[in-house]
């Protein structure tokens, strides 16, 4: 007993120290993604992705990357999109793009584990949703697609599904006199606060879980599930292994992003990192939400396929950085030792938590507080109201 306070206290202290780091980074991207998301609207999204083609999916990826960083609400939107007859895959594919290309987790990698993990992400994360386009089209059924949605019509509520309704896109006239614009300030106020609403929780254990990782499991003990000292074994083992890490921590998200810098000190390879990263949309209550939208088929489906592309994607990502020597060798990710001290990070976190308090006031005085509220209450939906006939699946 006399060793679990102190353990504890080094685990808290570590995971503060780990959000002092990235706070304005989060603060930045989630600016950046509250922007975006107020000039870009998602409302004609069904009529965009009729089909799995490449055009299709690269609108489904670009929609994904300006949208939010919340996996829950980007697979309720999947779902809602899906209703109304866009196609699965290149739903899927903006789901994924949703939570793994966003800005604010590309700012929080670089912050805290480094830049290289950052174009990582941005040159794995493409190449997943390519690998989920080819096995798709070899493997899923028309059949399998058709009962998906029969379930996806019944409207059972997962989580975000208020969030996921909500489109608080402006138009008319220019992006920046949109942005300028009274409205616009609420707009972007609003989202940005929305945005912070749907991951926290997730920032917080994740942040909580690596605090804990780091102050009690030895450098051995990664060394021996990651197999270190077998370099070559590594970057095989490390791509399958991590996704399984990501499952059983139940963290999505930029969440995840504290615990990927203990897994690559830890001795994870750089693919395994990634593979770990991208595996956010595989955990247990989420694929919860699969059995509950599309089924259990679909569900394991979707398992089972994400989990081989994932792994896949974390190992050719890594085969792709050594061939251009980008992958990086430091194992020095900020998970350990860091401090509150008067250095760059505190000027940059004063600074934008002085834009965030003005945001806040902004958001307080236009009925933010009741957007929340319903952000977690399922809309009324009517089962069967797609604009077309279930999508084609390319098989």
């Amino acid at each position: 007993m006399g060793d679990v306070i102190p353990t504890i206290g080094h685990s808290l202290t570590i995971a503060f120290g780990m959000f002092w780091e990235i706070l304005w980074g989060l603060i930045l991207g989630f600016l950046v993604s509250a922007v975006i998301e107020s000039v870009v609207s998602k409302g004609q999204m069904s009529r965009l992705l009729p089909d799995d083609s490449p055009r299709s999916l690269a609108i489904a990826t670009g929609l994904g990357a300006a949208s939010s960083s919340c996996s829950y609400a980007a697979v309720a939107i999947a779902r809602s999109v899906i209703r109304k007859g866009a196609n699965f895959t290149s739903a899927m594919a903006f789901e994924f793009a949703s939570t793994n290309l966003v800005v604010e987790l590309g700012v929080i990698l670089a912050v805290l584990i480094g830049w290289k993990f950052t174009l990582a992400e941005f040159v794995g994360g493409p190449l997943m949703i390519i690998l989920i386009a080819v096995v798709w089209r070899i493997f899923l059924r028309k059949e399998l697609v058709e009962a998906a949605v029969r379930q996806a019509d019944k409207g059972i509520a997962g989580s975000m599904e208020g969030h996921a309704a909500m489109d608080m896109s402006l138009s008319g006239g220019s992006i920046w006199s949109r942005l300028r614009s009274a409205k616009g300030f609420t707009t972007v106020s609003h989202n940005y606060f929305m945005g912070w609403a749907s991951v926290y929780r997730d920032i917080v254990i994740g942040l909580l879980i690596a605090g804990l990782l780091a102050a009690t499991i030895p450098d051995s003990a990664w060394h021996a599930i990651f197999f270190t000292d077998h370099p070559t074994l590594a970057k095989f083992w490390g791509p399958l292994i991590g996704p399984f890490v990501s499952v059983a921590a139940f963290v999505c998200s930029v969440g995840n992003v504290p615990l990927a810098g203990v897994l690559w000190n830890g001795g994870a390879s750089f693919g395994g990192v990634i593979a770990f990263i991208f595996a956010d949309l595989i955990i247990l209550p989420i694929l919860n939400i699969y059995r509950k939208y599309y089924g259990w088929r679909m569900a394991a489906f979707i398992a089972v396929t994400f989990y081989v592309t994932m792994a896949l994607a974390g190992f050719l990502t890594e085969m792709i950085f050594d061939l251009l020597r980008l992958t990086p060798t430091a194992r020095d990710a900020m998970v350990m030792d860091v401090s509150v001290t008067w250095n760059y990070d505190t000027i940059l976190n004063i600074l934008f938590l002085t834009i965030t308090a003005v945001l806040a006031v902004r958001f307080l005085r236009t009925g933010g507080i009741g957007m929340l509220r319903m952000m977690e209450m399922a809309p009324d939906r009517e089962p069967g109201h797609r604009e077309r006939a279930a999508p084609a699946t390319g098989s």
